[in-house]
């Protein structure tokens, strides 16, 4: 309960946020698989600022609904600085948003790698023609980190829209 709660302020926040910005908001989503637009929508009047969210759980998913390139997946990864900063270009563009987020990462509790370990989420924010971004590596298990990685991304989104 308490980690629903904590999701429901921060989107509240981010509305707020969106509202004061005249913002539209959308997200790029892999680990979290919908967990970022699911807390957005949550908060009644969403619809003001947000339209569109992707789930590109899959690498083809990725190239074709938010053209990240094969090349760049098969060159870094799917959980990559260059992938998720492609992710949220993408997305952006597709959507026309003003902004967004994109969060690739190893849940687990298999998929792990010796310089990907499970936990391993990269994120970005930005619009189309910037984006930041960031790697966490976050302990527990497949649902402690997707709850996480749904948390640092509305952070993120909040961050980038107040500064």
């Amino acid at each position: 309960m308490e980690h629903e709660s904590e999701l429901r302020e921060l989107s509240e926040r981010l509305g707020g946020a969106c509202r004061r910005q005249s913002a539209q908001v959308t997200t790029a989503e892999s680990c979290t698989g919908g967990g970022v637009a699911a807390a957005i929508t949550d908060i009644a009047g969403s619809s003001d600022y947000f339209e569109t969210g992707y789930v590109t759980y899959a690498n083809a998913s990725k190239t074709r609904l938010l053209n990240v390139s094969d090349s760049l997946l098969e060159g870094y990864g799917a959980v990559s600085q260059e992938t998720v900063e492609a992710m949220v270009k993408g997305a952006c563009l597709e959507s026309g948003a003003d902004v967004g987020v994109a969060v690739s990462g190893v849940a687990g509790p298999d998929g792990g790698s010796d310089d990907k370990p499970v936990g391993t989420v990269w994120f970005a924010w930005g619009d189309a023609s910037r984006q930041q971004s960031t790697r966490y590596v976050f302990e527990g298990d497949r649902s402690a980190v997707r709850h996480q990685a749904v948390r640092v991304a509305l952070e993120g989104l909040i961050e980038w829209l107040e500064k």
